[in-house]
């Protein structure tokens, strides 16, 4: 098959999780003998023509010049290149800044696209912007041939809100096996004797209710809060809480290593995400074999079921905090890294998806 991949700045990775899907996919179509297209910012810092097998396409995007604006410019480039090449199949990741061109996708070819989450939910979006995003859903929907849900919970949402089937793929994360205590050290905390909370600030991910909790227990671990809180809602946040001093905020960590230790000898993971499919760093703490308090909602119910701790509101972190013994609960630890190895590995998603192609065909 000749397959082209649209929708992300590139690869290999060094933005987020759908750059890190499509270079572990596509490395593996090339592996399988397939012509496999990846399409690549101009600015990307991988400048070669092929990668472990794949083809690099560059077109040219200006985001960096124009901020969010220049998606929808590099999407238009990357589409008007596809009506060039004959591809047997085009899957597109995401679809926000590829919708308004989707009437120009080459007709011959098929579309397979990739949902993502419920992005007109996001709090951090204007009532324009929201309406912008339910349009550029319903875009996508009606100019795909097969739709791609990475969570149970969105391919629900698709069957009630579209009345359409779209193909359930998790999206996958790799095992944790190799353990370095030392490198908690960096980080002023001991084996087991802290809390974690990973996210990006935004509101819908509940750090605010999460560290309410904390706050109210008056328990005297240190939670590291880690993102890039650089913006208005994490300056509120550092606002907030300045006076405890067990909370503190680490700014962005982007060594996959360091996060894995961290998660790892962590005393419970803290995940807020209410909004979206299947998040990969959920993914990532059950493969670190993370104590894994979540926030009540369909998409983490769906991946965690009841192996986990779920939270509503400040009240419920306050007493899981004081009654969560993580030594009385390696049942639920191993079974949800037993879940990465068999339902959540990359192998079986790329097969999945591999299926899916040639169905289609």
């Amino acid at each position: 098959m000749k397959i082209a991949i649209l929708g992300t700045r590139g690869i290999p990775n060094n933005y987020g999780g759908f750059e890190q899907f499509a270079e572990i996919f596509a490395v593996y179509l090339a592996q399988q003998k397939h012509h496999v297209y990846v399409y690549n910012s101009h600015n990307h810092v991988f400048q070669e023509k092929h990668y472990k097998g794949v083809n690099i396409i560059h077109q040219y995007d200006p985001e960096n010049k124009i901020s969010s604006a220049g998606q929808f410019i590099y999407d238009l480039n990357c589409i008007l290149d596809s009506r060039k090449r004959n591809f047997d199949i085009i899957l597109q990741l995401g679809y926000t800044s590829s919708s308004i061109w989707s009437f120009l996708l080459p007709k011959k070819s098929i579309i397979i696209t990739n949902m993502d989450g419920l992005e007109w939910k996001r709090s951090k979006y204007s009532k324009i912007t929201q309406r912008f995003l339910k349009f550029a859903e319903k875009k996508a929907i009606k100019n795909s041939d097969y739709l791609v849900a990475d969570s149970l919970g969105i391919k629900q949402y698709l069957e009630d809100k579209y009345h359409i089937e779209a193909t359930y793929i998790a999206y996958g994360a790799e095992l944790f096996f190799e353990p370095k205590e030392d490198l908690l050290s960096q980080y002023n905390v001991k084996k087991n004797n802290y809390n974690l909370l990973i996210a990006r600030f935004e509101p819908e991910n509940n750090i605010e209710v999460i560290l309410d909790g904390i706050a109210d227990s008056q328990d005297d671990k240190i939670i590291l809060v880690v993102g890039n809180n650089d913006n208005g809602y994490g300056n509120y946040l550092k606002k907030k809480f300045y006076n405890h001093q067990n909370i503190r905020f680490t700014g962005g960590i982007y060594n996959k290593e360091h996060l894995d230790n961290l998660r790892y000898f962590s005393n419970l993971y803290f995940h807020g995400h209410s909004v979206g499919g299947t998040n990969p760093s959920l993914l990532e703490a059950m493969a670190a074999k993370s104590l894994i308090v979540a926030h009540n909602n369909q998409f983490n119910r769906a991946i965690l079921q009841e192996k986990a701790f779920y939270f509503s509101n400040a009240a419920d972190i306050k007493h899981l905090i004081k009654t969560i013994k993580r030594e009385e609960q390696q049942e639920i630890i191993q079974h949800n890294f037993d879940e990465i190895l068999q339902e959540f590995n990359w192998n079986k998603i790329n097969e999945s998806y591999l299926r899916l192609f040639e169905k289609s065909l």
